[in-house]
């Protein structure tokens, strides 16, 4: 780390608030204008655009495999709902009040995987297929791709395999999308990883190795596996520029949902997204597409546990993977399974240093608590991390009106659309939200 953990804490007052497991809010010093931050930058719109079309070609196979897309023609999507009854319950149990209106990107009900996952690791997967398909001379861009439902193409990608590690969701889409076109797949899963996510990966097929270590360790082990084996793929979450580029066709998505409910975004109607964050993949791709679209009227904001703030002690001290929680001392032991990840990704840092707002961190017991308001008031189940975007509005509006002076949005914030990212939870067992539920309406209670 170049210097004393000590150090580094009397240099940047914020390192002792998070070692102490404190909820913050940070302004990113480092903020510029889209003009200025895409000067340099290596990935654009039309990188974009280029992955939404080739999700566009697979879009007949896609609603021939998984039935569940039919009614969208094969486009993997998921609403975007208003949720003015959780926004009373927020401002009334926080004691705010919240400018703007409250809405929710239902991400956890995205077909296949239900989760925000199935953006990125099904993009990847399906780009990795239809390049082997192609160089094979098996398939053509202008073909129908529903012809890759099909023994002949199965039992031709079984010749190949791919690894990826995972806590969990990401597991889930690489492996389900990968067992169904016919790849011999494994998942390497850190020991923060639900049960029922590796009951539910082995049902399909997928190779399950878990891990008594965290995150890093299972990613670790992913990439030993591939180098060892040159028909194996390896899928790297804390470096994958189709990952990333899979997770940025939500914001067209969003573009266009906006748009349908005659909602303005501009310079009087800034729009506020809050995108809970683990290794940062898939926030940094929805917001990296998001700022391509509206600019610097859209403010994004990254959202962790206290115990796993990797994302923001990698921007804090300008380390980015070279750093992580542990080195802290911090635990990265968290309930948000999805977001336990000790060291983040420096493409995705570096990518969004200049266009990120800022980042807080929410403990396990505010998601606990949110959970249950979000069932109470507007019958949407939830996984904990996909929470902790929920957050967003109550940290900001406590803790970062430095932010809104700075960005001159104090008379405009009134306009504002708070775009909350709820990354998962449509798939977890009816058994564990109800335990889930039961903790949260405690912890209500006993804040009462």
């Amino acid at each position: 780390m170049g210097k004393p953990i000590e150090q580094w804490k009397c240099e940047i007052n914020l390192l002792n608030k998070l070692v102490s497991l404190y909820e913050v809010f940070w302004k990113n010093p480092n903020h510029t204008s889209v003009e200025e931050a895409m000067s340099g930058c290596f990935l654009t719109i039309e990188d974009v655009k280029e992955a939404e079309a080739r999700l566009h070609r697979f879009r007949s196979y896609i609603q021939h495999v998984f039935p569940e897309t039919r009614g969208q023609n094969g486009m993997i999507e998921s609403p975007l709902v208003e949720i003015s009854r959780m926004k009373q319950a927020v401002e009334q149990f926080y004691g705010l009040d919240i400018p703007g209106r409250f809405f929710l990107k239902l991400d956890s009900h995205l077909p296949i995987s239900g989760s925000i996952k199935a953006r990125g690791g099904i993009y990847e997967v399906l780009k990795h297929a239809e390049e082997l398909a192609v160089k094979h001379r098996l398939l053509s861009l202008e073909d129908d791709y529903s012809k890759l439902d099909s023994e002949s193409f199965r039992k031709f990608f079984s010749q190949f395999s791919i690894a990826v590690g995972s806590t969990g969701n990401l597991g889930l889409s690489i492996g389900i999308i990968s067992a169904k076109l016919g790849f011999q797949v494994t998942v390497h899963m850190s020991q923060d990883a639900k049960q029922w996510k590796k009951d539910l990966l082995r049902k399909h097929g997928v190779t399950v190795v878990e891990y008594q270590e965290d995150y890093s360790k299972a990613v670790e082990e992913g990439r030993k596996q591939a180098l060892q084996d040159p028909t194996c793929y390896f899928i790297d979450d804390e470096n994958s520029r189709h990952l990333f580029l899979g997770y940025a066709v939500a914001a067209l998505r969003l573009q266009k949902q906006l748009e349908n409910m005659n909602i303005k975004i501009d310079e009087d109607h800034p729009l506020f997204v809050y995108l809970p964050c683990g290794v940062g993949g898939g926030p940094g791709g929805v917001a990296f597409g998001l700022k391509m679209i509206y600019e610097d009227n859209v403010h994004c904001f990254f959202a962790e546990p206290t115990h796993s703030p990797c994302m923001l002690l990698g921007l804090v001290t300008g380390l980015h993977d070279q750093v992580s929680v542990q080195d802290f001392g911090i635990d990265n032991k968290t309930i948000a399974d999805g977001l336990a990840v000790g060291r983040p990704s420096r493409f995705v840092g570096k990518l969004m240093e200049p266009l990120l707002s800022g980042s807080y961190t929410v403990s396990d017991e505010q998601l606990y608590r949110l959970l249950s308001m979000m069932i109470d008031e507007e019958n949407i189940h939830l996984e904990p991390s996909a929470l902790a975007g929920v957050y967003g509005p109550v940290s900001l509006i406590r803790k970062g009106q430095d932010y809104i002076h700075q960005q001159k949005l104090k008379d405009k914030i009134k306009n504002a659309t708070h775009i909350m990212w709820a990354t998962g939870g449509s798939m977890v067992p009816r058994d564990i939200i109800r335990q889930d539920y039961k903790k949260g309406k405690e912890l209500l209670i006993n804040w009462q």
